[in-house]
């Protein structure tokens, strides 16, 4: 009497069997890029929202302080809009800009702008190191889930598909999830980068209107002084 041949296994690729079957450094890789991904999109919405808040309270300064025709008036204005980037570069050149030449006021500005650039740019290295780290981290998983493969077949001293397709697929799907977290946190950093660069640019430009104005009332108000 002859046997029935054996039903051929099912092999189940799908991400969810793969992952809870994954081997433990296979897991943590992929925990650890998961948890890169979720901070790249919690990091660019947050810096989004920062920059559109930032645009357009120095929008509104700038308006303003388009209007001042003396120092003073600029300082009050810049007092107005602290919340500014123009506010907060003019408020730290009223404090520090006494006594001293154009040069010294644009050395005052200069400084204030670095600042800012600063206090803008948080979280962006961040973002750069999950860009840059995300692929490698993929890859370790992808060589950790090749060699289990091989260490597979050696065991069951057979390459047929279903001992090496588990692994395979574990090590694609690792790779899969690194590429997940590091092409958006690129795309977020270019658009985030060029934007905070725009806004520097714009706070440069008015800057140099900001000395001039700052340096040309201050002989009218030590006239008015004395």
């Amino acid at each position: 009497m002859t046997t029935a041949p054996e039903a051929p296994k099912v092999i189940q690729l799908d991400p969810i069997t793969l992952l809870t079957h994954a081997s433990g450094p296979v897991k943590l890789t992929v925990a650890l890029l998961i948890l890169a991904s979720t901070m790249v999109w919690v990091i660019a919405v947050l810096k989004l929202l920062q920059l559109a808040r930032l645009r357009t309270a120095q929008a509104r300064f700038e308006g303003e302080a388009m209007r001042a025709t003396n120092g003073l008036e600029l300082f009050e204005i810049a007092q107005a809009h602290r919340t500014s980037p123009g506010g907060r570069v003019v408020s730290w050149l009223a404090m520090r800009g006494a006594p001293g030449g154009v040069e010294r006021l644009r050395a005052i500005v200069d400084r204030a702008i670095v600042n800012e650039r600063l206090r803008a740019s948080t979280f962006m290295p961040t973002l750069g190191t999950i860009a840059a780290v995300s692929p490698f981290v993929g890859l370790f998983g992808t060589v950790y889930g090749i060699i289990d493969a091989f260490v597979r077949i050696g065991a069951e001293k057979s390459a047929s598909l279903p001992v090496v397709a588990p692994a395979i697929g574990e090590a694609l799907f690792a790779t899969a999830i690194g590429l997940a977290a590091a092409i958006p946190a690129v795309v977020f950093y270019n658009i985030i980068d060029k934007r905070l660069g725009d806004l520097e640019s714009s706070l440069e430009s008015s800057a140099e209107e900001w000395v001039l104005v700052v340096a040309e009332s201050r002989p009218q108000e030590r006239l008015r002084a004395s």
